[in-house]
């Protein structure tokens, strides 16, 4: 535990920034999987409809330092392709 105040407050902002870190990784997780879902239920105008919204979620991850640079560049990538393949 903790022993000092600033130690105290570091805790505190970790614990927040954890969770805003979580929120932004989840994002990209949900909008991936829903256009996986739209690519297997062959609704194609939807799943491209969506992949403005993935690549927002994917590089506000990246500026955030949650995704490296290429990471990002290959999660983007293999969504396009996703979709525009079927």
């Amino acid at each position: 535990m903790a022993i000092t105040a600033s130690a105290k407050k570091a805790i505190r902002n970790s614990k927040r920034k954890h969770e805003v870190n979580l929120k932004h990784k989840k994002s990209v997780t949900d909008v991936r999987k829903d256009i996986e879902k739209l690519v297997a239920k062959k609704d194609l105008k939807a799943a491209v409809a969506l992949l403005p919204k993935a690549y927002q979620a994917i590089d506000k991850s990246m500026k955030l330092g949650l995704l490296k640079k290429n990471t990002a560049a290959r999660r983007k990538s293999r969504l396009a392709r996703l979709v525009s393949a079927k």
